[in-house]
């Protein structure tokens, strides 16, 4: 059974997931994620605990409580010359971090994964996941800057455990991952994972528009990147034309028309998050 079946939807129904990755990294890219939810055909967002943008975030999410948002969960930092510091205490989780205290560049991931104490990944995990709890917040689900569902197995299944005891969906999208899920029971995305990093900026709007002619049936997701491109995010951000094409279709009406000509059913996490409940509440 596809997962978007098990979410209520037809054997042949095209659903897909369209999250704003990285809200909260600046402040810049935090008016353009809500511009590309609130005048685009983005659903969602996820947000960085301990980028300096990450304040601003969720007072924007305060003034805006239609949008749904994740926990983008944080161990590892885009910009070498400005390191992002961990919300745990530096001394309590030494091994996720360089000499400095700062969290390793993401360059650097297989050394972090090679370092990285489990305990010491929860303790920070724990300390991203209860700093935005505080504020009232309520995410619909977690997911993982750069490390692909969490970079290592025991990492991954430690986000598992963490999503369940904070009732949270997860976003999962390797296949060790979706089998875990999917015999859990759970629905997680079925064919289609698409990192916007990954596609040549030069041909995006066209990428994307064959994309979505080409969708298939079930539950996919796009973490998708939106930027301004402005001259202040081009001096700190080497992703910044990723980031401003991005834009540029997500709140185009070429991307409107494809989505209702398509017949392609946008949804966020909130949906996938009541399926998880549902789920773990038959199990108690």
């Amino acid at each position: 059974m596809l997962s978007s079946e098990l979410l209520g939807y037809p054997s042949d129904a095209r659903v897909l997931i369209i999250n704003a990755d990285d809200f909260g990294m600046y402040p810049a890219v935090n008016s353009a994620v809500v511009e590309s939810i609130d005048n685009g055909i983005a659903s969602s967002c996820s947000l960085m605990p301990p980028c300096p943008g990450a304040r601003q975030a969720l007072e924007l999410l305060q003034e805006r409580p239609h949008i749904p948002f994740g926990l983008h969960l944080t161990l590892v930092c885009d910009f070498p010359a400005d390191r992002w510091k961990p919300l745990a205490p530096v001394e309590k989780v030494h091994s996720l971090l360089d000499g400095n205290g700062r969290f390793l560049p993401s360059t650097d991931q297989a050394q972090f994964l090679a370092q990285a104490s489990l305990d010491e990944v929860e303790l920070e995990l724990r300390s991203q996941i209860e700093a935005v709890l505080s504020t009232g917040a309520t995410p619909t689900h977690l997911d993982w800057h750069c490390l692909a569902d969490g970079g290592r197995d025991d990492i991954f299944d430690l986000g598992m455990a963490l999503a369940e005891e904070y009732r949270l969906a997860a976003r999962v999208w390797l296949e060790r991952g979706r089998q875990v899920a999917r015999q859990l029971g759970l629905p997680v995305v079925d064919k289609t994972f698409l990192d916007s990093f990954t596609l040549d900026v030069d041909t995006k709007a066209s990428r994307y528009l064959q994309l979505l002619h080409e969708l298939p049936s079930g539950l996919g997701e796009w973490a998708v990147h939106p930027g301004p491109g402005d001259a202040a995010s081009r001096s700190i951000d080497d992703g910044w034309q990723v980031r401003r094409t991005d834009l540029d279709f997500l709140i185009s009406s070429e991307a409107r028309e494809a989505v209702r000509r398509e017949g392609i059913t946008i949804i966020d996490y909130g949906v996938v998050r009541e399926a998880w409940l549902n789920r773990w509440t038959r199990d108690t």
